[in-house]
């Protein structure tokens, strides 16, 4: 299996883990600044990043939307494990909690849009 689709696979397990463990709906909720939404219609964009990459990617359009429509980050850091993930940390939090101000950086045409790299540090994980 590609590295591409394992990553792919890996983020809707953490998806899947994390709406499991917070009681996230994510039927029919995928978009591309919105993966879940709480049970009262709050949106949340769940992030999820391998333990060993050490960041989490925002990109601000994304971030916008989520941030105007009063939604929420879900944050996922794990680890493989055989054909799975074995998740180590989650967090949720208000896009305006982050400390992206100074991040900001063009994606050279990918999503047309800026893009922050922000580090589990930041965020949740030490």
């Amino acid at each position: 299996m590609s590295r591409s689709s394992n990553a792919s696979r890996y983020g809707s397990l953490a998806e899947k883990y994390l709406a499991d463990e917070r009681g996230l709906v994510l039927d029919g909720q995928h978009t591309s600044w919105c993966d879940a939404r709480f049970q009262n219609g709050t949106p949340v964009e769940i992030k999820s990043a391998m333990v060993s990459t050490g960041y989490f990617q925002i990109y601000r359009k994304y971030h916008e939307k989520l941030r105007e429509a009063g939604g929420w980050y879900g944050f996922v850091v794990y680890r493989e494990h055989g054909d799975e993930i074995r998740v180590l940390k989650t967090r949720m939090t208000r896009p305006s909690r982050l400390p992206l101000q100074s991040l900001w950086s063009p994606t050279g045409g990918h999503r047309d849009s800026e893009k922050a790299k922000i580090s589990f540090s930041e965020i949740c994980c030490d």
